[in-house]
């Protein structure tokens, strides 16, 4: 999940250029990140450079030239690869990233004479497992309480969902784990009668990457009902109420 930026890198009043690249990205735990810079204006660079800022401590991470190629700096050799090289356009990959891995990074195009133009982006990584859905009985006849939790990092926003019935009584509860992540649980009572099927979505977000959603179906509750004649002649009734398992569908 990307959002590209246009950076303006001033010399002078009189010397202008400009870097494309994306102001933020976004990459789940375990994933690869991608970051590209396109100098747009036709420059003689020497070398690209990309950095990382921490703590506003700038660290080399690799370098592209016309006379060395490429090369990944000692600490990043099994983190960083380079996806394209050129001098006026450059991309890296972050292998496998982990929180480690976040903050923001710079492209330099070293030129001659004019110097450096920069490009910065920023990097954040997220957690998101999938939701898990719970459905039981109330006490009234003619509702469920439906909980979803899903656990993520940032706290994720839990969204229950269902076409035509309604849900009430909404409350939300976050807890912070020992992992730096939270699981959150949103808990609601659906209303309506129990003599249909019906199918609860559950989606989770963090941040604006992807959602998750699992769909959840509630089965009909059917009554059956028996007789038999007793010894004193009378009709004796039985009734009963016959569920089924709940079925998920994840997507």
């Amino acid at each position: 999940m990307i959002s590209t930026s246009l950076t303006h890198v001033i010399l002078h009043a009189a010397l202008t250029a400009v870097v494309q690249t994306q102001q933020t990205v976004l990459a789940a735990v375990g994933e690869d990140a991608e970051f590209s810079c396109l100098l747009l204006d036709t420059k003689d660079v020497l070398q690209v450079t990309w950095q990382k800022i921490s703590r506003d401590v700038e660290t080399n991470v690799a370098t592209y030239s016309k006379y060395y190629g490429q090369r990944v700096n000692d600490g990043f050799n099994d983190k960083v690869k380079f996806k394209y090289t050129g001098l006026q356009n450059c991309s890296i990959v972050i292998r496998n990233v982990t929180e480690q891995d976040e903050g923001c990074y710079h492209c330099l195009f070293n030129t001659y004479p004019e110097g450096s133009f920069t490009g910065r982006t920023c990097f954040q990584v997220y957690e998101l497992h999938e939701p898990v859905v719970d459905v039981r009985e109330s006490n009234s006849a003619e509702e469920w309480v439906v909980s979803c939790s899903a656990t993520g990092r940032p706290a994720p926003t839990v969204t229950l969902s269902q076409q035509d019935l309604s849900f009430s009584q909404y409350n939300t509860v976050s807890v912070s784990n020992t992992n730096a992540t939270f699981t959150v649980t949103t808990t609601a009572v659906l209303s309506g009668s129990r003599k249909h099927s019906t199918q609860v979505g559950c989606a989770a977000r963090v941040l604006s990457a992807p959602h998750r959603e699992v769909m959840e179906t509630i089965p009909e509750v059917q009554q059956t009902s028996d007789y038999h004649i007793g010894d004193d002649g009378l009709c004796q009734c039985c009734c009963s109420a016959v569920g089924y398992s709940l079925k998920k569908k994840t997507r």
